[in-house]
């Protein structure tokens, strides 16, 4: 990206609550350069911005779709002990309330979170979350890397085939109310410098208020054999909490979640 473009994007941003901001014409995935500058000791707050992703990351070692024009695609450094909660776990709950509190206040409409990391909005996937540890030689979480994508207004025609069914944009139409900078903007200050810190209890509120599934019957894979449940609540850990047909309860870290009554969702 020229000199100019970079400018045009910090003056965009210019409400935005750190100076370590990066900005990228291109990169293969955000998150990979964040992790090397938190390995290298970046900042708490130090965000990197690019353009487009030739390999964008999900979770599982999905593909994240990345075009240039209508995304953002941005990673955040940050340190664990500076949020205002000590589980490293919660820092995926955080963000998907974040980018749902800018998009209700900044483009006025009511997305849904898909635990764990998936913000929807009309049935369809909008925002992808993506965390990553980063240790020290003896194991201790130091840095946290956290990745947001999110399509703002990629037209459905431009997904691939096999995405247009699944996913959305928050304006598949044009003409959104706010700039992509601006918006990400939102969602940094939100994650880095909140009107007042969050506690645990009051983020997993809000949290557990936007999530989809929260007393339907599910399909949970990806853990090893699939079998259905029903999503009965989220722990103060961020796991979410099933009922087996046998009565058992589980508590999840992770895995892929389907929803059996309604909408089906990958």
């Amino acid at each position: 990206m020229s000199g100019a473009g970079r400018a045009k994007i910090l003056m965009d941003m210019h409400s935005l609550s750190t100076d370590k901001i990066l900005v990228f014409d291109s990169l293969e995935s955000t998150n990979i350069t964040a992790k090397e500058m938190a390995a290298s000791g970046a900042c708490h707050g130090t965000v990197v911005i690019a353009e487009r992703q030739s390999a964008g990351k999900g979770r599982m070692g999905r593909a994240f779709f990345s075009p240039p024009g209508c995304g953002i695609y941005m990673s955040v450094v940050l340190c664990p002990d500076l949020l205002g909660f000590g589980t490293p776990s919660l820092v995926t709950a955080l963000a998907a309330v974040c980018v749902c509190e800018s998009i209700e206040q900044m483009c006025g409409k009511e997305p849904r979170i898909k635990w764990v990391n998936d913000i929807f909005l009309d049935g369809k996937k909008i925002c992808g979350i993506l965390t990553e540890a980063v240790t020290n030689p003896g194991g201790r979480i130091e840095r946290v890397v956290l990745g947001v994508g999110v399509n703002f207004s990629t037209p459905e025609t431009d997904f691939p085939p096999n995405l247009q069914q699944t996913a959305g944009s928050i304006f598949p139409n044009g003409n959104p109310p706010v700039t992509r900078p601006q918006f990400a903007a939102d969602i940094i200050n939100r994650i880095i410098k909140p009107p007042e810190p969050p506690s645990t209890a009051t983020m997993l509120g809000k949290y557990k208020k936007r999530m989809m599934m929260l007393g339907s019957r599910i399909t949970v894979s990806g853990t090893g054999e699939a079998f259905e449940a029903t999503a009965v609540d989220i722990d103060d850990a961020g796991r979410l909490i099933v009922k087996t047909d046998r009565g058992d309860i589980i508590k999840l870290t992770s895995g892929d979640i389907s929803i059996r009554e309604g909408l089906n969702i990958l």
